[in-house]
């Protein structure tokens, strides 16, 4: 354990960032399975929806930075291939 007043501040606030971290990547996970699923199931209509939504977390993600930009980018363009594939 720290002994430093501002190291153990430090350590809050990684611990902090670090829970904001998980729940958005969790989310974001959560998003592109429903996306894929609804895809699989060929439900185009639910699939453009949830494209939307997937999207929106990716980049939600990106602007946060726990994703990188070019990382969003290629998993956007990823799902939206897999959409005009279906459609």
């Amino acid at each position: 354990m720290a002994n430093i007043k501002s190291s153990k501040k430090r350590i809050k606030i990684t611990e902090k960032k670090t829970l904001r971290n998980k729940m958005v990547k969790s989310a974001l996970k959560t998003a592109i399975k429903k996306y894929e699923t609804a895809v699989a199931a060929g439900n185009a209509e639910e699939a453009k929806v949830l494209l939307g939504s997937a999207i929106k977390s990716v980049d939600m993600a990106a602007s946060k930075g726990i994703i990188h930009k070019n990382m969003a980018s290629r998993k956007k363009s990823r799902l939206t291939l897999k959409f005009n594939k279906m459609a």
